[in-house]
């Protein structure tokens, strides 16, 4: 559990350097092939000794999907923060676990109950109130927060697909299959950094390599559903990180919107853990 704590920790702590880059002028897609090219040199030294062993993948059609799914994720959110606040984007996004609840329903033949479908429209509402449709422009960045939700969950449920990989073999196709669609884009958007801006870029890859690690270290000590409450607490670390650096605030309705998607998205876990619980203690 403080191994998950970590890991928000860090990963929010790297959404705001790439807010603060943001603000400095920067563009997104320079800060997320800052946050692979990092996350793939560190990977690289770990693996060297058996790296091509490491990267064959039984799936690589899938990794690759999963891979881009991550990055689809990691792009839009950097570019969201640009435009909407830590706290909001982070509280739109929290959609994933729901989104998961459903893609497995509809593509992974998994049981979409009563519950399960209340939980789904419950995190939806949530997203509504956050958004405020009708009165006035829908941000485009609070559009980009939902992009990510639907790519991140598409890469979990992929994930899901892949189980015959190594947990490494899962990190390096991610990391450098991001690191190589992010260098397409680097000619149009490089911008030499600034002396004084090097170890925010430096910080990004930093602290998502970390917070990556501490998560992996995390799942391999606890079940996933022990873990998954924790998820939320991304939204705490982001509204101190935003307050902290940018001096802003969630309002009233993106916390009453992200009271709801959490108490959704926390209703949806405890009932499939107590399903899973009754399949497991029922007779054979």
């Amino acid at each position: 559990m403080l191994f998950a704590l970590g890991a928000f920790f860090f990963l929010t702590l790297m959404d705001a350097f790439a807010k603060a880059l943001g603000h400095r002028g920067y563009d997104p897609m320079q800060s997320v092939w800052m946050r692979y090219a990092v996350n793939a040199a560190i990977l690289t030294l770990i693996y060297a000794r058996h790296l091509p062993r490491h990267f064959k993948s039984r799936h690589p059609g899938l990794q690759l999907a999963r891979a881009s799914a991550q990055m689809v994720a990691a792009t839009c959110f950097f570019f969201a923060i640009r435009e909407i606040g830590l706290a909001e984007a982070t509280a739109l996004a929290d959609l994933n676990p729901v989104i998961v609840s459903l893609g497995a329903g509809l593509f992974l033949g998994e049981r979409l109950g009563p519950h399960r479908i209340f939980g789904i429209a419950l995190a939806f509402a949530g997203a509504m109130i956050i958004l405020r449709p009708g009165t006035g422009v829908i941000a485009p960045g609070a559009i980009l927060a939902l992009v990510t939700a639907v790519s991140f969950a598409t890469g979990m449920l992929i994930t899901r697909k892949v189980r015959g990989d190594s947990t490494a073999t899962s990190l390096l196709w991610a990391s450098y299959i991001g690191l190589a669609i992010a260098s397409l884009a680097q000619p149009f958007v490089w911008r030499t950094p600034a002396p004084a801006d090097l170890w925010l870029f430096l910080a990004i890859g930093l602290a998502g390599t970390m917070g990556q690690f501490l998560m992996i270290r995390a799942f391999t000590m606890a079940e996933a559903s022990t873990l998954a409450p924790f998820g939320y607490t991304g939204l705490i670390f982001a509204s101190l990180w935003g307050f902290m650096f940018f001096g802003s605030l969630p309002d009233g309705f993106t916390i009453l919107g992200a009271l709801v998607i959490i108490g959704a998205g926390l209703y949806v876990w405890w009932r499939e853990r107590r399903a899973a619980q009754s399949l497991h203690k029922s007779p054979r």
